[in-house]
């Protein structure tokens, strides 16, 4: 498989490249993980309801393809999408999610912070925060013709607010946490590749 390092983006022209590659692979296409990073903008996936987005402002509110719910993109977020043909990597979409979210847990355990778990019904990694459990990171998947795009991201250093404008993931109240602010000193592009190699190792792929 390929890695492509792609540096802060626009989401809209991402995402149709995303779909652009998918469509257009074939047999022989490797497959790739794409690291990215976005400016501010709310993203609904195929199961949001309009109730959960509070207060947009003026951060750009786009519908797209992948599963779950709203969720937010901004700078210090990292993005890694994953462009896997499926049966060729002998996984399932719940087997994908699972290894993406233990790609998450193995980060932060690396970058200094123990206790990333998963929630029942819930995708995404969290922590402990105040008594509760905070979403430190959120995953949605679009499979088309047996292969995958869009993928997880991983509140670095982001900006917290915009999460105040939604329901994160569809859940009135759901706290967020961000890996600065539960104590990691991890730099952005330090996550990126960490996380990127735990997902090439938990996706059982080889990069050419």
């Amino acid at each position: 498989m390929r890695i492509r390092h792609l540096g802060q983006v626009e989401y809209v022209a991402t995402w149709q490249a995303m779909k652009d590659f998918t469509l257009q692979r074939h047999a022989q296409t490797l497959d790739e993980i794409w690291l990215a990073e976005h400016p501010s903008v709310y993203t609904l996936g195929q199961a949001s309801r309009p109730q959960h987005v509070l207060n947009a402002g003026h951060i750009p509110l786009v519908q797209t393809d992948r599963g779950g719910q709203v969720t937010y993109h901004g700078p210090g977020q990292v993005v890694a999408y994953v462009l896997i043909d499926l049966r060729r990597a002998g996984l399932f979409v719940r087997s994908l999610v699972t290894a993406l979210e233990d790609a998450v847990i193995d980060t932060l355990t690396e970058t200094g912070l123990k206790g990333g778990c998963r929630k029942p019904s819930a995708p995404g990694v969290y922590l402990p925060f105040d008594g509760e459990l905070a979403k430190i990171a959120a995953l949605g998947i679009k499979v088309k013709q047996g292969c995958t795009y869009h993928g997880v991201a991983l509140n670095v250093d982001v900006d917290l607010t915009p999460f105040d404008g939604i329901d994160p993931c569809g859940y009135p109240g759901l706290q967020t946490v961000n890996m600065r602010q539960m104590g990691s000193n991890a730099t952005f592009d330090e996550v990126a590749l960490i996380l990127c190699r735990h997902v090439v190792q938990r996706c059982g792929l080889r990069v050419k």
